[in-house]
């Protein structure tokens, strides 16, 4: 079997998550984070929607990982986003982390926004 190395040369991907964090540039941010090409940092949750809406001149959609599983997203935080012409996919976060880290290795305009694990 041959493998591929995959190169990230315009974009940031992330190392890896655990229960609170998540490893990305070999930087930790613990609790949420938002990801995209240019780096990342930590996000609010739902309520911290204006980071996002930021990102509307460099991202085509987001990846929104709820946690350890696929939950419900508010109307409220999903309406300004599609309002603003930014898709919403989500899933659970460790999927979210994988799917993000596919796209952006294809050079694809897409933001990762995080919900943490749960800490045991």
């Amino acid at each position: 079997m041959n493998l591929t190395e995959i190169i990230y040369s315009e974009a940031t991907p992330i190392e890896s998550y655990g229960p609170g964090f998540f490893r990305i540039d070999g930087k930790i941010i613990e609790g949420g984070a938002i990801i995209h090409a240019k780096g990342a940092r930590s996000w609010g949750g739902y309520e911290d929607l204006q980071s996002i809406l930021d990102l509307r001149s460099e991202i085509d959609f987001i990846l929104l990982g709820t946690g350890e599983t696929m939950t419900a997203v508010p109307a409220t935080f999903r309406g300004p986003l599609e309002e603003a012409g930014i898709g919403v996919e989500f899933m659970a976060s460790p999927s979210a982390c994988r799917t993000y880290n596919v796209l952006v290795s294809e050079g694809r305009r897409v933001a990762a926004v995080l919900h943490p694990l749960t800490q045991t």
